[in-house]
């Protein structure tokens, strides 16, 4: 019989999954992007996040975020965030046009967290969706209704694409 600790494998690393997606990339990339539907998922997920992010904006959410990130010892964005990305989901940034290179993370941050927020274009859920208490309070409700509103179409349409994805690379 195993040890339990034999028994487990360890995660790959952050740099690991992001070599794992630029591997993904280079073999199945173009058909992928080819693919009616899948094309049609990453311009309506485009859209969806386009519309979170103005929200946000327009709420002062991006700013707030912001000042926590600066001045108040850290955001929400913290170390370790980076782990529940999986390959499939860098893999769709990619086709997203988004760069994974060359990135110079915080060590009190998320990997992905940059001067002018995330990198990514494609969000894991927890990013999209989390709304931190003062934030909630600062809020009026139709603002939250409505912020919910859009992240929730992001959200949906970033699973179906994301399920899309994986089913397409497995077979």
């Amino acid at each position: 019989m195993r040890k339990q600790s034999e028994s487990r494998t360890t995660s790959p690393t952050i740099q690991e999954k992001i070599e794992q997606a630029h591997n993904l990339f280079e073999t199945c990339g173009d058909s992928l992007r080819q693919n009616p539907s899948i094309r049609t998922l990453l311009n309506k997920l485009q859209e969806c996040i386009e519309n979170t992010k103005d929200s946000m904006f327009k709420l002062g959410v991006v700013a707030e975020c912001k000042h926590c990130e600066e001045q108040e010892g850290g955001s929400c964005c913290g170390t370790g965030i980076e782990n529940k990305y999986d390959v499939e989901l860098l893999l769709l940034n990619l086709l997203l046009e988004a760069s994974l290179r060359n990135m110079q993370p915080s060590q009190n941050s998320c990997y992905f967290l940059g001067e002018k927020g995330c990198k990514l274009t494609a969000r894991h859920v927890l990013c999209v969706n989390y709304m931190c208490q003062k934030l909630q309070k600062k809020l009026a409700r139709e603002q939250l209704i409505s912020l919910q509103t859009c992240a929730g179409e992001e959200l949906d349409t970033l699973f179906i694409l994301h399920e899309a994805i994986k089913k397409k690379i497995r077979t």
